[in-house]
């Protein structure tokens, strides 16, 4: 998919993700390596990184918020994995955009109007409420309705729809990580350069990042 300006302003038809949505989700090999300076030269929008920078461990995920694998991990793993390995200073964490569709960019976009903690509280609430606007007739008007109880206004909302740079390098993070990167599907995890596809518990990460912080 490329995204562009018109494909944002279709969100205001009735359509809903799955229309939206390409082929489903393929998952690459788990296992594959990639060297880390590769994985940090990110083409897309700057990283939000949690956690320490100089953790010995870093985990890379790319998500797409209407993603079921996605939204999964996040509610019920990731709080338990921020807790244990992010905030001990073990892990550092970063979150990156893959836009399967429209309404993946949209949330993204939203998101990268805020601070850094802004940034990952918008991304969460969108994945807690995926249910209410992945699948609703009309997404922008759900998807206005939840920006609007984070702090938007109508106006400041139509403004990151329409930031053009921005679904650029939204565009960009998608084609670097499935031409440089091998990604097929979402989510998919990089530990140390390690890659793992599809939804991971805090025992399947921790069998990775425990061999490694001693």
């Amino acid at each position: 998919m490329t995204i562009t300006r018109r494909n944002a302003l279709a969100i205001g038809l009735a359509a809903s993700a799955t229309t939206l949505t390409g082929a489903a989700p393929a998952f690459a090999a788990n296992g594959d390596v990639f060297a880390m300076n590769q994985l940090m030269n990110n083409k897309g929008p700057a990283d939000r990184p949690l956690g320490a920078d100089d953790a010995p461990v870093t985990v890379i995920e790319y998500a797409s918020p209407t993603c079921p694998h996605c939204a999964a991990f996040h509610i019920n793993t990731y709080p338990a994995f921020k807790e244990q390995y992010v905030d001990t200073g073990k892990v550092k964490f970063i979150l990156r955009p893959y836009a399967r569709n429209v309404l993946d960019a949209v949330v993204f976009m939203l998101a990268e109007t805020a601070d850094d903690d802004g940034y990952h509280q918008i991304v969460k609430t969108y994945f807690e409420t995926q249910s209410q606007w992945s699948l609703s007739e009309k997404p922008r008007d759900e998807l206005l309705n939840i920006a609007l109880q984070l702090g938007f206004t109508e106006e400041s909302f139509e403004a990151a729809l329409t930031n053009q740079d921005l679904f650029n390098a939204i565009d960009a993070a998608r084609k670097q990580a499935s031409e440089e990167f091998d990604l097929t599907g979402t989510p998919t995890f990089y530990i140390n350069g390690k890659q793992f596809s599809g939804d991971m518990s805090l025992d399947d990460l921790a069998a990775e990042i425990d061999p490694q912080i001693g």
